[in-house]
């Protein structure tokens, strides 16, 4: 008897081990969301309304030298890692004067020492800028950065509201970059 109670709990733990789902290896940059209005997801109150939603990865500096270094200037990148980072505005808005429509775009940026070309493109669904095509932007505007006082660790996107508006923050290492958008 306790022969088969031994087989059937080996025979159990087998076939239950063998029927799990392998998981894929866990990303070394975390993805996040960012939205405005800020903490839309968390602290919803009846009449708002999302207008703007960020998925993102958050790579890790890891005392490397980000920019100018791990992310050449003048070359177009995907902001952030992994899959390339995707932005979905709920409404119309305007970003350096010029509308964008309602809809989710890719986004990428080209960063340069003193500003950022930020681009917003129809090219979804895809990993990193490897097969980034110039004539599906929809929109380029220009960021202007300013060095941070403190480092961060992770690329991190957050919102600020600013006027009638908000402003777009792209930070990584001691490098800020700001895109104001109007609603």
């Amino acid at each position: 008897m306790k022969k088969h109670l031994l087989f059937l709990s080996v025979f159990f733990v087998t076939l239950f081990a063998q029927a799990q789902p392998k998981s894929a290896k866990l990303d070394k940059s975390p993805l996040d969301v960012a939205y405005y209005p800020v903490n839309f997801a968390h602290d919803r109150k009846a009449g708002d309304e999302a207008i703007v939603k960020v998925y993102y990865s958050r790579p890790f500096k890891k005392d490397r030298e980000v920019f100018g270094n791990l992310i050449s200037y003048g070359k177009v990148w995907r902001v952030g890692a992994n899959e390339a980072a995707e932005i979905k505005f709920f409404k119309d808005v305007k970003i350096g004067g010029k509308t964008l429509k309602a809809g989710t775009y890719s986004l990428f940026a080209i960063p340069e020492k003193d500003k950022w070309t930020i681009i917003f493109s129809t090219d979804l669904d895809y990993w990193g800028a490897y097969r980034y095509k110039e004539e599906n932007d929809v929109l380029r505007a220009e960021a202007e950065t300013m060095e941070n006082s403190s480092s961060l660790e992770n690329f991190t996107i957050a919102f600020e509201k600013e006027g009638e508006g908000a402003v777009m923050y792209f930070g990584w290492d001691k490098t800020l970059a700001k895109l104001p958008i109007e609603f």
